[in-house]
């Protein structure tokens, strides 16, 4: 699977060219420049001094304000506010305060994190269309407190979902979906190295978070693969979910894959009709593991 991410040639800045006489066009002492450079410099003196003034006026004037009695609308506001207990509310929750708490009680919600390929990643798609984006709909319909992390990159394998675990892990996780190996799979990498990445993904996950929930998406390997490397590479996926009592997708993509109207053009990236029926199938099996 191509990562979608193009480089593009970085844009030379341009030089900056000031006009004969501005303020950044300054000359030697011995050109006739140097006396219009001289003028505007006076110039700014002045504006200068003139701006020092007008500010001091505007603090003198505070000061002055602030020893009134605070009658008015907004001193018995800012009174009020200033002398409110602990409990009081506000009719609106747009304080820097409030702002700051709803941002901590969201970073620290239980997160589910997705680490997978380019399917997860919504390869093609708005983000919002992606299958994981789905799920955090159905989160928020059914009222549960979890946070989705979509952690699918494009291109990526066993192996480099294992090299970004350690970060991902610093998040309060409670749940892992794990969907790699497509990748492995279409680059004819080793079945047993595959199994050995993931294993160790399930077990450090469930080292550094003790009660983990985990979630195994199944793949399946292309025919062309031949027999031998099929049966091996899709009996890895049942096997880890048993020894790690894991939930099981058998398959991720049924009733998606190589079904042309549910594919983007190049026949392996779901569309968005293609994710919604991959978000019914994972919300099957990970619903009953956030209620546990």
């Amino acid at each position: 699977m191509r990562n979608p991410i193009q480089n593009r040639g970085a844009r030379a800045t341009r030089p900056i060219h000031y006009p004969p006489g501005s303020p950044g066009a300054f000359r030697d002492c011995g050109s006739p420049g140097f006396i219009r450079a001289t003028k505007w410099r006076r110039t700014g003196v002045e504006r200068l001094l003139l701006c020092i003034s007008m500010v001091l006026a505007l603090l003198f004037a505070a000061a002055c304000g602030g020893t009134d009695s605070g009658a008015g609308p907004e001193n018995e506001s800012g009174r009020g506010s200033a002398l409110s207990g602990p409990g009081a509310t506000s009719e609106t929750d747009d304080s820097p305060r409030g702002a700051a708490s709803s941002a901590r009680a969201e970073r620290d919600a239980p997160v589910i994190v997705f680490l997978g390929t380019s399917i997860t990643a919504g390869y093609g798609l708005e983000e919002s269309q992606a299958y994981p984006a789905l799920i955090q709909d159905r989160i928020d319909e059914a009222e549960l407190d979890y946070r989705v992390i979509n952690a699918g990159v494009s291109g990526d394998t066993s192996a480099g979902g294992l090299r970004r675990l350690a970060w991902l892990l610093r998040l309060p996780v409670s749940v892992l979906v794990l969907e790699l190996g497509a990748n492995d799979m279409l680059r004819g990498q080793d079945v047993e190295q595959l199994r050995t990445n993931l294993e160790t993904i399930l077990e450090q996950t469930i080292e550094t978070h003790p009660g983990v929930g985990l979630v195994v998406a199944g793949m399946r390997a292309a025919p062309n693969l031949g027999l031998e490397y099929g049966t091996r590479f899709d009996a890895v996926y049942p096997a880890l979910a048993s020894s790690h009592d894991a939930a099981l997708i058998p398959f991720l993509l049924e009733d998606v894959a190589a079904r042309r109207h549910l594919n983007q053009a190049d026949g392996i990236h779901p569309t968005a009709e293609g994710h919604a029926l991959i978000a019914e199938r994972v919300w099957k099996t990970l619903e009953p593991v956030l209620r546990y």
